[in-house]
């Protein structure tokens, strides 16, 4: 049986409430090596995002990339329906945005990252995601992709946020890896 999006998305949520705290810890060098193997010894800049609503808790390894020199940056939602990202330094003042979710300053300025950390709701082994269901990163990935032709999608989940198969439609952005506590999903 197929089941939509909306399902799949409300079993997800409540699922990744429920267990989020049991999930081992997350080796987060893995994305270190990976950003290695593809940009060498290129200092890039890394988009994350500010954890909220049981997302995986990237802060720590925000800090670290920070320590290591790397820009962060942070998504911003923008009037228009749309999402830019923002450089960030660690612990700099955040703002709530109308979702409730903490920001850099509007009047940052605008980047485009080489990694794109992508907090989703639920995934299959095809590197297809379900988020939100507003669409702000399917538009500004897709976006960022015909602009910058190296920038590398990272989903970020829980292992248990695995489907069998996620419904798509032609707006939906396929990532190019998925990174949970059991390590790094490629499609190859």
């Amino acid at each position: 049986m197929k089941y939509g999006k909306s399902f799949l998305r409300k079993k997800s949520l409540l699922e990744r409430k429920k267990k989020y705290l049991t999930v081992k810890k997350f080796n987060f060098n893995l994305i270190f090596s990976l950003i290695k193997k593809i940009f060498h010894r290129k200092k890039i800049t890394i988009a994350g995002y500010y954890p909220s609503n049981y997302e995986v808790n990237i802060l720590k390894f925000l800090e670290k990339a920070h320590k290591k020199n790397f820009k962060v940056a942070l998504p911003v939602i923008k009037p228009g329906n749309s999402m830019s990202f923002k450089s960030w330094v660690f612990k700099e003042p955040l703002y709530v945005n109308e979702y409730g979710i903490l920001e850099p300053s509007a009047s940052k300025k605008e980047i485009i990252p080489d990694l794109i950390m992508v907090p989703l709701v639920a995934y299959d082994k095809n590197l297809n995601r379900i988020g939100y269901g507003k669409g702000y990163y399917d538009r500004i990935l897709r976006k960022i992709s015909k602009m910058k032709k190296q920038t590398i999608f990272l989903g970020i989940a829980y292992s248990f946020q695995k489907c069998k198969s996620v419904p798509i439609n032609k707006y939906d952005f396929k990532l190019n890896y998925i990174f949970t506590e059991r390590g790094i999903i490629s499609s190859d």
